[in-house]
C-alpha cells in the first residue's frame, strides 16, 4: 500500500475535520455518566461520516445524489437541533430541577443527532472530496476511504479524551449546556451564509 496516499488521506481528513473534534468533546461531556452515552456518540460519528463518504464516492462516479445548491441548507441540521439544545437548556434552568430529570431521560445525544450534525457540518467536505476521489481512481479512493474511517475512531478517542481531562471536564459540565447549542447554531449560520442560502 503506498504510504504517500495513506499521508495524503490522513492529512485530508485532518485539514477537513478539525472542528469535529470539539463538537465532540461537547457531545461525549452532554453524556458523560449516562450508560450508552459514548456507544451512541461513536455510532453516530460513523453514521455522519460513512454518509458523506457515501455522497462523495457517488458523485466522484458522477451520481451526484445532492445538488451543489442544496450543500448550503445542510446548515438547516445543525441550527435545529442547537436551538432545540438551547430550548432544553433554557427549560431546564426555568424548572431548577435539571440534576433530577437528567437521570430520568436516556442521557445525551442520541446517535441520529449526533449523524445530523456529523453530516451537516462536513457537508462542505463532500465539494473537496469528490475530485480528489474522482483523480484517485476506485484503488485510490478505497484507501482514502479506509483512512478516513480509521481516523473517525481516533476523532472520537480524542473528543473523549478532551471531555475527560479534569479541568476540561469541570469547564464542560459547567458550560457544556450553553457550549453546545452556541457552537451547533454557530456552525448552523456559518454553512447557511457561507454558502450563500436563502439568498444570503
Amino acid at each position: 500500500m503506498d504510504l504517500g496516499i495513506i499521508g495524503q488521506a490522513a492529512g485530508l481528513f485532518a485539514v477537513t475535520n478539525i472542528d469535529d473534534i470539539l463538537i465532540l468533546a461537547l457531545f461525549f461531556a452532554q453524556g458523560a455518566g449516562h450508560p450508552g452515552a459514548a456507544r451512541r456518540i461513536v455510532l453516530g460519528q460513523y453514521l455522519g461520516f460513512v454518509a458523506i463518504l457515501a455522497v462523495a464516492v457517488a458523485a466522484a462516479f458522477g451520481a451526484t445524489f445532492l445538488p451543489e445548491s442544496a450543500i448550503p441548507y445542510l446548515g438547516l441540521l445543525p441550527l435545529a437541533l442547537g436551538l432545540k439544545a438551547a430550548w432544553q437548556a433554557w427549560k431546564d434552568h426555568r424548572s431548577g430541577d435539571d440534576e433530577e430529570e437528567t437521570p430520568a431521560k436516556e442521557g445525551g445525544p442520541g446517535a441520529l443527532e449526533v449523524a445530523a450534525v456529523t453530516f451537516a457540518n462536513g457537508g462542505d467536505n463532500i465539494g473537496v472530496y469528490v475530485p480528489v476521489f474522482a483523480t484517485a481512481g476506485v484503488g485510490g479512493m478505497s484507501v482514502y476511504a479506509a483512512v478516513f474511517l480509521v481516523l473517525v475512531a481516533v476523532w472520537c478517542f480524542a473528543g473523549r479524551f478532551f471531555a475527560t481531562r479534569p479541568v476540561i471536564a469541570k469547564a464542560l459540565a459547567r458550560w457544556g449546556h450553553i457550549l453546545l447549542p452556541l457552537v451547533l447554531i454557530t456552525i448552523g449560520l456559518l454553512i447557511l451564509i457561507e454558502g450563500g442560502a436563502f439568498g444570503l
